[in-house]
């Protein structure tokens, strides 16, 4: 990747200016604590002996810690830095444990084969290792018998105790009911079929 160079750093292009970090020219405070490439503190400096302490070093200074005072800047070759704090937000990213949220939609009138299917997709989704988010949808008058919603989401939750555990209870928003059912355990059964294939 191509490379721009301004004030003595090398800056990626496509960093947006709120996320890096201030380096040389763009430091604004009058004095500083400086810290040397090794790691040793230099004390509090003015702006421009710290700038001619890290042009004397080939490297640059950057500004580690803007909301103290008197900021924290360090003298390092600011591409490496760069590198650095993007391989750790990278690591941080990958370390991250994702979770979906998958929807099922009911109507309170719903059929006993087509609750059968929307089971089905609610034990999948479980099985996959996602949250469900059970919706039961009213229309005009339905909205004056909420209990039925209730019901459909308990039956729901009681077929599917053994693969998933409620985290939000029926909960009655606008026109609909819902509740979040959570898989039981990491991975579900998806996990342990795989396993059992090879």
């Amino acid at each position: 990747m191509r490379r721009h160079r301004r004030n003595g750093a090398r800056l990626r292009p496509d960093t947006p200016p709120a996320k890096r970090a201030r380096v040389n020219g763009e430091i604004k405070a009058k004095t500083v604590l400086v810290i040397d490439a090794t790691g040793a503190q230099l004390g509090e400096l003015p702006l421009a002996e710290a700038l001619a302490a890290a042009a004397e070093a080939e490297l640059d200074l950057v500004e580690v810690a803007a909301g103290v005072r008197p900021p924290v800047c360090r003298i390092v070759d600011y591409s490496k830095f760069r590198y650095d704090i993007e391989r750790k937000e990278k690591l941080a990213r990958r370390n991250q444990v994702r979770v979906a949220v998958k929807e099922v939609r009911l109507r309170p009138k719903i059929g006993e084969h087509d609750f059968a299917w929307k089971l089905g997709q609610v034990r999948g989704f479980l099985d996959e290792n996602a949250k469900v988010k059970i919706a039961v949808l009213f229309r005009g008058r339905e909205r004056e018998r909420p209990d039925r919603g209730r019901q459909l989401l308990e039956r729901i939750a009681a077929e599917v105790a053994a693969d998933g555990v409620v985290e939000q209870k029926p909960t009655f928003e606008g026109r609909s009911m819902f509740m979040v059912v959570a898989p039981t355990r990491a991975g579900g059964r998806a996990q342990a079929r795989a396993g059992g294939e090879s």
